[in-house]
């Protein structure tokens, strides 16, 4: 059995060819996965020579870190050692924000082993007070309690790690008082706001997006990822094992932050049948594809413009994309679901977090279950408490509102009098010239399946048509 070598001394096999190969990491990209490079050698001893100085040639500048080093310097090497290979590009900027313009502008040139409570304590308050650098006139001069308390744990977590190294005794972040920890405001949308949202979602353009949001709980990054493979119509099952977001102006597509996020959902029949007519209008790979990338999702930000004009429109209340996914939840305990169920379906970590979020709506199931107890250990007789009975009206006539202006990607519709309406497209062609096609009609309901049908069309004709070029460009 070969000896394992000692980790950080890179790799060494023997290729089919005969030869000796030695691998090395020498860094981390920016999605912390391994950079390597590799060396090659006719005997096992020669490969290791050069494995070997192929480890001093990439071996990064030797940092010393003493007790008495500033506070800034040892910030740093704590974050490009230990954290930031872990971290996605977008959680890596939030921690170079917060260090970089926050912690070590104020505490940097604090030695290390200097460094107390009442310094931590006297910057948190001044990041209260006076610490906002951008939007002073919108949000006021101080931060948040929440970047108050970010701040403390990347202090907290860098000054506990100095303390395993030996350079410092204790942790002077240990015992700091902080803002209380709020959490944000759930907002819900009534079942007559809901009615109104997805008539208006539907002459908007995107009744499917929202329709599968308000019966799944999907996160917005998750609901985006969705490409057509991950639903099996013949079951109805959802799967769901990836999530998407935007850095720096580029589409990352990750494995969610946690295993149980990575599920399978169960959808009815009715969303089922609604999906399968949006498939048919739909070409893209994507569930849910960009009105003006090819072959590209749509970005969080638009879809949370969308559906702010929706409701707008609408005339609902304004909710986060995230309130929607409270909505379900709300509904799903209301009915009758219990909290295991519901947990897994909206993919929390544990029923407790459920429970934490939702404590509002499940006080009644738990007057329900103490009552079975009762009943079950003291042999009592105890009426089972009944919910209220909430009126359920019918939902009032909606005429849902008629945008200014149409989804890019639908053409335009024109009404030439009573009895008439006229369709356009105008795309560019696969050598970008303009051209334009047009369908009348004598309803605009008809007049747009005509303008519809004939989109696809000539979507299908200019694809063929760069398709030739490609070909042609590479004789």
């Amino acid at each position: 059995m070969a000896k394992k070598r000692k980790q950080g001394s890179g790799t060494l096999r023997k290729r089919a060819d005969g030869r000796w190969e030695g691998r090395v990491v020498i860094g981390y990209d920016d999605n912390g996965l391994p950079k390597t490079k590799s060396v090659l050698g006719k005997t096992r001893t020669e490969c290791l020579d050069k494995l070997k100085k192929l480890q001093e040639e990439c071996a990064p500048p030797i940092r010393k870190c003493r007790e008495d080093m500033p506070f800034g310097d040892w910030l740093t090497f704590w974050y490009e050692t230990y954290c930031k290979p872990g971290l996605q590009p977008r959680t890596q900027e939030g921690y170079a924000e917060r260090i970089y313009k926050h912690i070590i502008p104020e505490l940097g040139q604090i030695p290390l082993n200097k460094l107390t409570q009442n310094d931590l304590q006297q910057f948190y308050a001044r990041l209260k007070t006076s610490g906002r650098l951008i939007r002073v006139e919108q949000y006021g001069p101080g931060l948040s309690d929440r970047m108050v308390r970010v701040c403390h744990a990347s202090c907290r977590a860098a000054l506990a790690r100095a303390v395993q190294e030996g350079l410092i005794r204790i942790n002077p972040a240990a015992g700091c008082k902080l803002p209380p920890k709020k959490s944000r405001e759930m907002q819900v949308l009534t079942q007559e706001e809901m009615h109104r949202f997805l008539v208006q979602a539907k002459q908007d353009g995107y009744y499917e997006l929202f329709l599968l949001e308000l019966a799944t709980g999907m996160r917005l990054g998750e609901i985006l990822a969705l490409q057509w493979t991950d639903l099996t119509f013949r079951t109805g099952a959802l799967q769901i094992s990836k999530s998407m977001y935007y850095s720096r102006g580029q589409l990352h597509i990750t494995e969610p932050k946690t295993k149980s996020s990575i599920r399978t959902v169960i959808l009815p029949e009715v969303l089922l049948k609604v999906l399968a007519d949006y498939q048919q209008r739909n070409s893209s790979r994507w569930m849910f594809p960009s009105p003006v990338k090819e072959d590209a999702p749509l970005t969080p930000n638009y879809a949370r413009r969308r559906m702010q004009q929706t409701l707008a429109r609408a005339g609902c209340k304004v909710v986060r994309f995230h309130d929607l996914r409270h909505t379900f939840a709300t509904m799903a305990l209301e009915h009758g679901m219990d909290v295991k169920t519901l947990s897994s379906i909206i993919g929390h970590v544990s029923s407790a977090t459920t429970l934490d979020i939702y404590s509002h709506v499940t006080d009644f199931m738990q007057q329900q279950a103490a009552v079975r107890i009762d009943r079950q250990i003291g042999k009592t007789d105890a009426p089972m408490p009944a919910p209220e009975p909430a009126p359920k009206p019918k939902p009032a006539a909606f005429s849902p509102s008629q945008p200014k202006h149409r989804k890019p990607g639908t053409g335009c519709l024109y009404q030439i009098n009573d009895h008439l309406w006229e369709g356009k497209y105008s795309p560019r062609d696969a050598n970008g010239k303009r051209i334009s096609r047009n369908v009348y009609a004598p309803t605009r309901e008809e007049c747009e399946e005509k303008l519809m049908v004939m989109i696809e069309e000539m979507k299908k004709e200019i694809a063929a048509k760069k398709a030739v070029l490609a070909e042609i460009a590479q004789l």
